[in-house]
């Protein structure tokens, strides 16, 4: 069985197209659908998917409500932000509310398909257009070392502290360390944050996080 997926958008075409490629794809499962809000919050407290491809705009709640929804309810699930929308504001308030991925509607299936399978392994997924929206690189005060860029790299892509540590040959109490140090120098509350600062600030590319 495939990552298990919901998909909400409140286009009847857009849906169609999207349900069309996703039931194609042998490492993804469509479990539901929804063409509002209300319905995916619903479908998703009932079906419980590993992912929730939400559009940004729907009637009712919308995308960000329903992921910061998902955020608080502590269901296992992982949502990514579909959206024709690339602004700024559209990415931090989708990642602040808890969303793991954002991708734009004019990505392709292949980038659609790594995506789902990015955030269901616990990785965060921003397309390559929407990763330049938090901005243009500022200076970052206290530098990143070369080891906790490392650490920073390996948990954005979804490795736990202890597979971080078995990959770095350091401690998985070492891992943690790096961590709070990385959220410090950037601001940061937590590794979704990190992942924009860290985007933001130059210390990490797009084309990394996803190699």
């Amino acid at each position: 069985m495939g990552v298990t997926v919901l998909l909400a958008d409140d286009h009847p075409l857009t849906r169609a197209g999207l349900k069309a490629y996703l039931e194609t794809e042998d490492t993804i499962e469509l479990v539901g659908e929804a063409s509002d809000g209300d319905m995916a919050w619903d479908l998703i407290r009932k079906l419980e998917p590993q992912v929730a491809l939400l559009d940004i705009r729907m009637p009712g709640k919308d995308g960000v409500t329903v992921a910061r929804m998902i955020k608080e309810s502590t269901l296992p699930v992982a949502a990514i932000m579909l959206t024709s929308y690339d602004a700024q504001q559209y990415v931090l308030a989708s990642l602040r509310a808890g969303a793991r991925g954002f991708i734009l509607k004019t990505a392709t299936p292949e980038e659609l398909s790594r995506a789902i399978l990015t955030v269901a392994k616990g990785g965060l997924y921003l397309d390559s257009e929407v990763a330049q929206a938090v901005g243009e690189k500022e200076f970052l005060p206290e530098a990143i070392s070369v080891r906790e860029r490392e650490v920073l790299l390996l948990a954005a892509r979804g490795f736990s502290s202890k597979e971080v540590a078995g990959q770095l040959y350091i401690s998985e109490r070492t891992v943690q360390t790096h961590l709070a140090s990385i959220y410090d120098k950037l601001g940061a509350r937590n590794k979704t944050e990190s992942l924009l600062l860290g985007l933001k600030y130059g210390v990490v590319t797009l084309e990394e996080l996803i190699e």
